[in-house]
Formats: C-alpha cells, sequence, structure tokens
C-alpha cells in the first residue's frame, strides 16, 4: 500500500501563505488547527492526492523559514494547456519566477518562489514512479 506524504514547512504568514498555494496550485484547506502547542497550522491538498503540505507559525516561538535554492516541490504536469494555466495561476497568486539553481528545471519547466523562498517547480512533463536506468 503506497504511503501518504506530508510537506510540513514553518512560514512567516499562515494566511497569505494558505491563499497563495490556494490560488496558485488549486489546492483546498483540507485541515487546520488554531494553538496546537503554540503552533498554528494549515494542511492543503487536493481531493484523492497522496500528498498534502502542511504550513505552520508559532506566534510566540517563531522558527524562521529557512529554505535553501535546491528544496523544491516539483509538480508534473504533462498537459501543455494545463501547464500553462497553472503558470499564470502561480505569477497572479503572488509568486515569483525565478531561475532554477539546477539548470535542468528550465528545459521542460518554470520555477516559483513564495514569499518564505520556498521553491515550486512546474514541469511540463509526465512523470510515474517507475524505477529509471
Amino acid at each position: 500500500m503506497p504511503h501518504h506524504l506530508r510537506i510540513a514547512r514553518p512560514v512567516s504568514h499562515l494566511a497569505s501563505t494558505t491563499d497563495m498555494y490556494c490560488r496558485g496550485l488549486n489546492l483546498r484547506v483540507i485541515g487546520k488547527f488554531e494553538n496546537h502547542d503554540g503552533f498554528d497550522g494549515v494542511m492543503l491538498g487536493v481531493a484523492g492526492a497522496d500528498y498534502h503540505f502542511e504550513f505552520t507559525h508559532s506566534p510566540k516561538d517563531s522558527v524562521l523559514p529557512t529554505p535553501t535554492v535546491e528544496d523544491l516541490a516539483v509538480f508534473y504536469i504533462p498537459s501543455a494547456k494545463e501547464w500553462q494555466a497553472t503558470c499564470a495561476s502561480m505569477l497572479a497568486a503572488g509568486f515569483k519566477q525565478v531561475t532554477p539553481f539546477n539548470p535542468y528545471w528550465e528545459a521542460k519547466g518554470r520555477t516559483y518562489e513564495d514569499r518564505d523562498g520556498y521553491r515550486i517547480v512546474l514541469q511540463q512533463e509526465e512523470w510515474g514512479n517507475v524505477e529509471r536506468p
């Protein structure tokens, strides 16, 4: 049975990050919590997906986001039309298009950065979980 993946990240503005990711990647709030051991958080995902993002913020003990240029979440979007629409949504949601550190991601994709420096790659190709040579 496949495992479910949660990508957990501290953020500086929970509401702004939630808005950006929902608008840019068409995600929905699938859960949230307030003052859970000093943390507020939100889970964003898509129905039926085997992953979701969790963004957290602690007003009293703030953990600062510390992403690097190689900390990436990559979305594979095979349809050119859907890929272009998602790229436009990312910009409209407030993500900044950036040059990827690794040029591999520029050949078939675009890289975006959120307000905390976390990077999302939209790769215009198909991917399946099969072993590759």
